[in-house]
């Protein structure tokens, strides 16, 4: 216990999913959490966003756990928003030191079928709000010259290529060019930049109808048990996913002293999949 005590963790995607565990993970190891979300569904991506019940649930289980939370409603398409959120931050807790850029949509189709609102959407979150949470929460953390630390969320559609979500993998290859650039761009100043690079994960994003069709397309309407043979065909350790708890035990892990001079890293968390 007690390996991020005391220190103000930014948390962009926290009402639920990655997000959340992330959350919880470093609220029981010690940190305030300050959980960011949008709340707010999408046209193109082919399931629901989280709700405001949601994040409502996050900060009770972190004050659950004994720490500080503060909410805020915030779009990465929308710097204002981040700003904000980074402003009020500042006012309860007069610092950051952990930020994990985890906010991220996924939706389907061929590359060169993806209408422009398709492409947009995924790009303007995946990629974009990871390098507008940067700007928000950069200088701050520099003025404060207490290092920290900075985990960017990528998925190991960041290097690899992958069918059907050419607009997903261009993101999160990208989140990865953002990491690198801003480890060295931060590096006198002690903030370390890593990115995590998760398999599939037991959440939203991959349980819905949509997912279970790119597994199965010759069923019309196929269940989560259709399309297990594929989920499990892509790991070669066996499983069908990763737990959101897997992902947060690396987050924890970067976050903490004992990566204290780990950074421009990618780690996979991905059962084998890149192998």
């Amino acid at each position: 216990m007690g390996r991020v005590q005391d220190r103000v963790a930014l948390i962009t995607g926290a009402a639920r999913g990655q997000g959340r565990s992330h959350a919880l993970r470093l609220a029981e190891e010690g940190a305030h959490i300050v959980a960011l979300d949008m709340m707010a569904d999408i046209d193109t991506i082919p399931y629901g966003m989280a709700k405001e019940a949601d994040l409502a649930e996050t900060a009770s289980l972190v004050e659950e756990r004994g720490r500080r939370v503060l909410t805020a409603r915030a779009d990465v398409r929308d710097q204002a928003s981040l700003d904000e959120a980074v402003t009020a931050c500042l006012n309860e807790f007069g610092h950051i030191d952990i930020v994990c850029a985890n906010a991220g949509v996924l939706s389907y189709g061929r590359g060169h079928e993806l209408t422009d609102r398709q492409w947009q959407d995924v790009i303007d979150i995946d990629l974009a709000g990871v390098w507008r949470t940067l700007k928000a929460v950069v200088p701050p953390m520099k003025d404060a010259r207490q290092g920290g630390s900075i985990i960017l969320t990528s998925s190991m559609a960041g290097a690899k290529g992958m069918h059907n979500m050419a607009h997903y993998a261009a993101a999160k290859h990208g989140v990865i060019g953002l990491m690198r650039s801003f480890a060295a761009e931060l590096a006198r100043s002690k903030i370390r930049v890593n990115s995590v690079l998760p398999a599939s994960v037991n959440t939203d994003m991959i349980h819905n109808d949509a997912t279970y069709r790119i597994f199965r397309p010759d069923l019309q309407d196929p269940s989560l048990d259709d399309a297990m043979v594929g989920f499990t065909h892509v790991h070669p350790m066996g499983v069908p996913w990763i737990e959101p708890l897997d992902v947060s035990n690396a987050v924890l892990f970067l976050a903490s002293d004992e990566a204290r001079y780990i950074t421009g890293t990618a780690l996979p968390i991905d059962a084998g999949y890149l192998l």
